[in-house]
């Protein structure tokens, strides 16, 4: 039969309606395909399964020939792994038997795992019942059980097991144990990275007995020590134990106490031995509570006691009593027999004071009148001796400024200006000397009239600038077109002084000098410096004559005499003066003045700005000579002044301490003689110079070479020069002063 797709297939079905028609048409012709061929089919279908039967058994022999091969591969592999981890096994114990400490290994489950022969062989029946796979636990328990630790008489094995497992918590453990033989074995637990333990025992005998015999030996040592301090101590002392038991006493508490040394047994109980000194005893005062046997009787702590006894020779003891951290207690005996009968004494001089007070008050009210005149006379005799001598001294200076235009080489120019500077320095001393005394004696004669500031601070800034630049300060001075009234002189004088001053105490920074207009027609001229300031304790003392602050100073630095005359001078010219410092942070003086009135409304007059000129200046060395040969100090003077050197030579250690405090400077070199005669020696003489001035360079010259006095200069850190003195060493002590 024959199908005509053309007739079977309409254009117009869907693409499903047509797909679903083949596939009808093609089962269709199947089916008749089979039904003819189904005779000879079924012999090719059969022979056709065999077929594919024995490919598919020869691929399954294939697959399995190759499993067979990786098998044998991997059993080998094995038992190679095998070897190895059985190697690995042995190394591993091996290692752990070549430790010196005991080991033992638990896992993280507290089982143990492995462990060395040397693990708890000090406690040999726990050794015996040892083996892997026991707990943590049951470890512990064996251990707190076993007849070889050593455990207090205040400690059990239950309480030692429980310590022990709470222990186990730490992640690191480190402790001792005592066990039989006086061994101490140290217990050492660390964790491992799977969170195991590993427990690690040393034999530490060895240093536990030396650190115990080094302990007892630092005990007996200290034990010698105090035997041997209550031995050398002044007073009675006795030590008794908690239960009142004599346990140490000194051979001083027998004699004061007036019983030989026997009675004072160790062990012997307190009350037995209070019972028989209280014979000795006249009396006792100062006890309170019942008395010493209800102190000692009382319970810990017990208040510290202090009572007096006086013994039946005369003897005044005063006892005191104090508890120790133990339980006991100890006693300290002292004789004040010679306090009480000083008080005595001072009790019966009490009785003839107040009269003795009252004549002595009269005595005081005249001799105080005595001094005044004297004070007066004094200052007077100053003020005349000042004068007297700035006359000579100012023609000392025209010889010398004469000398020096004819000096003949630059060395002896140098010389005369130096000593041009010191005649300076001389003058402005007396200058000073005499200002003080004149305002003292209240023969200063004061002119009060208009004086202009504007000239006054340029003179003071043209004055100043050379000394400020020299110590790199900067000055300012602000100038003013203001008129007051004072003084010129004076006033100038006061300025000069608190602008000296300012510098001279200021090492970095600046000062200012400056005009502040102030209510009610007055205005106030103030000095600013950065220097060091002026502690509150020492802003009354400043004013007085010869203080100066702890500052070193040369000659050229005065006496101390500047603030005394600006506090006199202002007083006379009717000057309130204000001083505010704050140490490290500088100090301000101010200067209350009248505006003059003649100048008109403002008080002003025209003024200009001032400039500030620095200008260089230098200074020398200053050598204190103290020698008391006559010959000998004028020629070390000459030779120390050829070198450079000012020189100040005085006879005696005295004599230099009154005048360095007189003329208030510091010296750069001490030359100090042994011998001084009958007051201080050379060595006393350089520690109150060192006390004053502090460390100095120094040498000590003498003739004695006896090791006493190499020995004390040793001791002081002096230097010594010995006589006959040679200038080379001189010359290297001025080169080199250290």
């Amino acid at each position: 039969m024959t199908l005509r797709s053309e007739s079977l297939l309409n254009p117009a079905d869907t693409p499903e309606r047509s797909r679903e028609k083949l596939l009808k048409i093609v089962d269709v012709l199947m089916q008749q395909a089979e039904q003819r061929s189904a005779e000879h089919g079924v012999a090719y279908g059969q022979f056709q399964r065999a077929a594919l039967l024995e490919e598919e058994v020869r691929q399954r022999t294939t697959d399995l020939e190759h499993t067979l091969d990786l098998l044998s591969v991997s059993n080998a592999r094995l038992a190679d792994a095998n070897r190895e981890l059985a190697a690995a096994r042995r190394n591993l114990t091996n290692a752990i038997e070549t430790i010196q400490e005991g080991f033992a290994l638990f896992d993280r489950d507290d089982v143990l795992v492995m462990y060395n022969s040397r693990f708890a062989s000090f406690l040999p029946d726990v050794r015996a019942e040892l083996r892997a796979g026991i707990t943590f636990s049951d470890y512990v328990e064996m251990v707190s059980r076993s007849a070889y630790l050593d455990l207090t008489d205040k400690d059990n094995s239950d309480a030692w097991a429980s310590r022990r497992r709470l222990r186990h918590r730490d992640s690191h453990v480190v402790f001792n144990v005592h066990v039989t033989g006086n061994r101490w074995i140290q217990i050492a637990e660390h964790r491992t990275m799977d969170d195991g333990t590993v427990i690690l025992q040393t034999d530490v005998t060895h240093i536990v007995l030396s650190e115990r015999e080094a302990m007892t030996k630092v005990l007996d040592d200290q034990a010698s020590m105090i035997r041997a301090t209550l031995e050398h101590i002044t007073l009675g002392v006795c030590i008794f134990n908690s239960e009142n038991k004599l346990a140490g006493v000194n051979q001083r508490l027998s004699y004061l106490l007036g019983l030989p040394i026997s009675h004072f047994r160790l062990g012997r109980d307190f009350q037995d031995l209070f019972r028989q000194v209280s014979d000795e005893m006249e009396s006792i005062s100062g006890l309170k509570g019942g008395g010493l046997l209800n102190w000692v009787a009382g319970a810990s702590p017990r208040s510290p006691i202090r009572f007096e006894v006086v013994r039946r020779n005369r003897l005044v003891l005063v006892i005191s009593a104090e508890d120790l951290p133990d339980g006991g207690f100890v006693m300290s005996v002292a004789d004040v027999t010679a306090e009480r009968r000083t008080m005595e004494d001072i009790t019966r001089a009490n009785e003839t004071l107040e009269a003795r007070v009252k004549q002595r008050t009269l005595d005081l009210e005249d001799a105080l009148g005595r001094a005044e005149r004297a004070n007066s006379a004094r200052s007077r005799f100053v003020a005349a001796a000042s004068h007297d001598l700035l006359q000579p001294l100012s023609a000392a200076k025209l010889f010398v400024a004469s000398a020096e235009d004819e000096a003949p080489d630059d060395n002896a120019r140098v010389v005369l200006t130096k000593a041009q500077n010191a005649l300076a320095s001389v003058e402005n001393i007396l200058s000073a000397l005499l200002d003080i005394s004149k305002l003292e004696a209240g023969h200063s004669s004061m002119s009060i009239m208009p004086v202009p500031l504007s000239h006054l601070l340029r003179q003071l800034r043209d004055e100043f600038a050379p000394m400020a630049a020299a110590k790199g300060i900067d000055l300012a001075v602000v100038g003013s077109s203001m008129v007051v009234e004072s003084d010129a002189t004076y006033l100038r004088r006061i300025l000069q002084n608190l602008l000296s001053n300012a510098i001279r105490y200021t090492e970095s920074g600046r000062v200012l000098v400056g005009v502040r207009r102030k209510p009610n027609d007055r205005l106030r001229v103030e000095v600013w410096d950065t220097g060091p300031g002026i502690a509150p304790k020492d802003q009354q003392s400043i004013f007085k004559e010869f203080h100066r602050l702890g500052v070193s100073a040369s000659a050229s630095a005065g006496m101390g005499l500047g603030l005394a005359i600006v506090d006199r001078a202002c007083a006379q010219l009717g000057h309130p003066i204000h001083l505010d410092s704050e140490v490290g942070h500088g100090t301000r003086f101010g200067i209350d003045l009248p505006v003059s009135r003649i100048w008109g409304s403002n008080g002003s007059v025209p003024g200009a700005g001032l400039d500030r000129v620095p200008l260089p200046s230098e200074a020398g060395q200053v050598a204190l000579l103290i020698e008391n040969d006559a010959e000998l100090r004028p020629a070390m003077v000459h030779m120390l002044e050829r070198k450079g050197v000012q020189v100040i030579d005085v006879e005696c250690g005295e004599e230099a301490l009154d005048l360095m405090e007189v003329l208030d400077i510091t010296p750069d070199l001490l030359l100090v003689d042994y011998q001084l005669g009958e007051g201080m020696d050379g060595l006393e003489t350089l520690q109150a110079l060192f006390d004053r001035f502090g460390r100095l360079p120094a040498r000590l010259v003498t003739a004695n070479r006896s090791q006493e006095v190499a020995r004390a200069a040793k001791s002081a850190g002096v230097q010594i020069c010995y006589k006959p003195i040679n200038p080379r060493e001189i010359e290297l002590f001025l080169s080199d002063p250290s």
